[in-house]
């Protein structure tokens, strides 16, 4: 197991590297200058200009400056942002913000995928059954926009349960209509795949057995059946739990959170590199590192699944 974790940490180093340099290039790709673009329809001093460029190292190729925000990052330096913020601050203030939203969306999303995707494997073909792939169908299908507008019309304006959007009221309760909207939007897959692996592992020998042991079905179901089955749905809600990290763009947008998504997208427009790149860098590492530890539940998960 141990020699498991140190290949998979060691893995992390050339798709960090990797993943810095693409987003570090397209960025400075991107058509324009920043530096002017600071100043709106302004006429900038010349000087003025150089002065800004040799600050933020725009005057220099691109290798020289991939190379200085790597030995920034090596040195806990992230650079500091065209509003004169250091990166690390706007990272400290955004982060905790995506995060607790992420982990209320999957919890919400886990929960209901368990919940319906067992009872509707249990049920295969019965009314339950169809009715929730029904309306797990009309959720994949419908944008998370109108999900978070219909949430907005129904919970805040007529029936006045949530606050309209969070804004700098960063709170559980005022984050929670955001979190049930990307939840009940992500739920779907994971509980179709739920459902799917539960009537996969019903049939299997073990269970067979579990039942002609004489096992009560209090205690096959969660031990046999739903611990076998929730290995495809971990995946999943692990890799959403990567995607919302990112930032949930839209979502935040609707509702006014001042998370990842909303500052990232900023960043991206007035070609901030070293906000972009800081950010991706640190997303990277949370998504490996919940990929890990997904990993290593397989074993906990299957007993059958061994690490050499």
């Amino acid at each position: 197991m141990l020699r498991y974790i140190i290949f998979r940490i060691l893995q992390v180093i050339p798709v960090l590297l990797g993943t810095t340099f693409l987003i570090y290039f397209m960025v400075f790709a991107m058509p324009g200058d920043p530096i002017v673009a600071m100043f709106g329809d302004k006429t900038p001093n010349p000087i003025v200009l150089e002065k800004l460029r040799a600050q933020y190292n725009l005057d220099k190729p691109f290798f020289v400056q991939y190379l200085l925000y790597l030995k920034g990052i090596f040195v806990g330096d992230f650079g500091v942002s065209f509003s004169g913020q250091p990166v690390s601050d706007i990272l400290a203030r955004t982060f905790p913000v995506t995060g607790l939203l992420a982990v209320m969306a999957i919890a919400i999303e886990f929960f209901l995928a368990i919940v319906i995707g067992l009872f509707s494997g249990l049920r295969k073909g019965g009314v339950f059954d169809n009715v929730s792939l029904i309306v797990g169908l009309l959720l994949m299908s419908l944008p998370i926009f109108v999900v978070a507008f219909i949430g907005q019309y129904f919970l805040t304006i007529q029936w006045s349960i949530f606050r309209t959007t969070v804004g700098s009221n960063v709170s559980f309760y005022n984050m929670l209509l955001p979190a049930i909207v990307i939840g009940i939007t992500l739920f779907a897959t994971s509980m179709r795949l739920t459902r799917a692996s539960v009537i996969d592992t019903m049939n299997q020998d073990f269970v067979r057995t579990a039942y002609a042991k004489g096992l009560p079905r209090r205690r096959v179901v969660p031990v046999h059946i739903l611990r076998n089955s929730l290995i495809p749905t971990v995946t999943n809600s692990a890799a959403n739990f990567g995607v919302l990290l990112v930032g949930a763009t839209v979502t935040e947008a609707i509702f006014n959170v001042p998370g990842v998504g909303n500052t990232l997208y900023q960043a991206i427009l007035r070609g901030e590199n070293s906000t972009v790149v800081s950010f991706v860098t640190v997303m990277v590492l949370f998504y490996l590192g919940v990929n890990l530890i997904v990993d290593l539940l397989y074993a906990v998960l299957d007993p059958r699944i061994r690490y050499a």
